[in-house]
């Protein structure tokens, strides 16, 4: 089985629930000793605001397409044996889940790293965008836990303090070329 085999990425339609067995089921094996799972709730307040649900919006094809490569880059990092990844869109009530990863590996170290480094990476560039409704109003979220790549990638009003240009490597076989940053005076020297 490659490595795409055992992946599973999901993008959850409006009005329908994560089914957390069928993700803990889809990474269960005989020879994964760990299963790790992270599922984010809808919680009924933030910073004194009473939350009635929260909206999630997505460009699916690219979250679909991100979230593979993001799969991919654990799998070059971490032994692993399978990935699950489902986010909802559309509305998601208090107490409901509205993203959901499970990795599966032989040792518990692989699983959770890889879980924390998954949710990290979807919170700081999945093109998915979270609005928290109120009781008293609304308001769209920005993932401020990575404000440094917010900076890094030039999102501070300037665009043109880096240039990206990638780098191939074949890790396992499953990831494409690799994406490295370098600042604009180190490319114009090569």
């Amino acid at each position: 089985m490659n490595s795409e085999d055992k992946t599973l990425v999901e993008i959850i339609d409006e009005n329908k629930q994560i089914d957390l067995a069928k993700y803990i089921n889809y990474v269960s094996a005989p020879q994964a000793g760990a299963i790790a799972t992270f599922s984010g709730t809808t919680r009924d307040t933030f910073e004194g605001k009473t939350v009635v649900e929260l909206r999630y919006e997505a460009y699916v094809p690219m979250a679909i397409r991100n979230l593979k490569s993001i799969c991919c880059s654990a799998r070059s990092s971490w032994d692993l044996h399978s990935i699950a990844v489902a986010h909802r869109v559309g509305s998601v009530p208090v107490g409901e889940i509205s993203v959901l990863i499970a990795v599966s590996a032989t040792h518990r170290a692989d699983a959770l790293d890889a879980c924390k480094f998954l949710i990290d990476e979807l919170k700081a560039s999945v093109p998915i965008w979270k609005k928290e409704v109120y009781s008293n109003g609304e308001v769209w979220k920005e993932n401020t836990e990575f404000p440094e790549r917010r900076f890094k990638h030039g999102k501070d009003g300037s665009c043109c303090r880096r240039k990206i240009k990638t780098e191939a490597r074949d890790i396992k076989g499953c990831c494409k070329p690799k994406v490295k940053e370098e600042d604009a005076a180190d490319i114009s020297t090569s």
